[in-house]
């Protein structure tokens, strides 16, 4: 709930400390990961994880020191990784030496690059050289690829908080905390709703916005027959099976015990 013109690591060392002490209390005795793109990482962050002995995995800027590593990586170092469609990718790892400017505070991490190229295509030939994107990781029981596998996995997670600010959480209309709270709470239960009606309806993954295009804002007119009010379909409407099947699989859960 910070103001709008906040940095997105406003905060974070402070959250990371509340973090640790929910986890302190709950008993919570399983690993503990924090992985962050670049717009949260800093020294003093690597030494609040520390300090709690979390593991992280931290995206890096493309800075001048961290570029001068990525140069001193020899070529046959780089490996071949199944990453992304019409173009090439490769992961190799050096160390990325910082810290701040005290002595005490310098230290040597290890740094993941993975470079990513388009294929011969004529955007490729606009911009033929690798895009480097780097992080910084504490995980010393992962090979280089899958360290990378590792920190691709939070972006699953910025899927998820784009499909809730697409879906009413990208503006909360008050200035009121408990206000924006219940705005907050609907928008996930709207959320939710949507992800399960795709999981038991056995629609192909889409996101929120598609869903109410396709399934949830039907182009159906109510009408009543005799009674007995009907949802009236054009008849070529390109959804109608998935919304029938949706449905079906939805009226055939088992109702509330007793």
């Amino acid at each position: 709930m910070r103001k709008g013109s906040a940095g997105s690591s406003r905060g974070i060392n402070r959250f990371i400390n509340e973090l640790a002490g929910i986890l302190k209390r709950a008993e919570a005795t399983g690993a503990k990961w924090v992985r962050a793109d670049s717009g949260f990482w800093s020294w003093e962050l690597l030494r609040t994880l520390d300090r709690h002995k979390m593991t992280w995995s931290i995206t890096v800027t493309n800075n001048a020191k961290v570029k001068a590593a990525i140069a001193n990586i020899a070529d046959d170092a780089w490996i071949d990784i199944d990453y992304t469609l019409g173009g090439f990718a490769q992961v190799a790892e050096t160390t990325y030496e910082g810290g701040g400017q005290r002595k005490k505070d310098r230290r040597t991490v290890r740094l993941v690059v993975r470079r990513t190229r388009l294929a011969d295509t004529a955007q490729a030939r606009l911009f033929p050289e690798w895009r480097h994107h780097s992080f910084i990781t504490n995980r010393t029981d992962l090979t280089t690829v899958e360290a990378d596998q590792f920190h691709r996995n939070h972006a699953i997670v910025e899927l998820a908080i784009r499909e809730l600010k697409d879906g009413g959480a990208t503006h909360i209309p008050s200035g009121h905390y408990a206000a924006n709270a219940a705005w907050f709470a609907c928008a996930v239960i709207a959320h939710n709703l949507g992800r399960w009606t795709i999981t038991i309806g056995g629609h192909e993954p889409v996101n929120t916005r598609t869903l109410r295009v396709r399934i949830i804002a039907v182009p159906a007119v109510a009408v009543n027959r005799s009674g007995r009010r009907t949802l009236r379909f054009p008849s070529r409407w390109p959804w109608r099976d998935d919304f029938t099947t949706m449905l079906t699989n939805l009226r055939a859960l088992p109702g509330p015990a007793g």
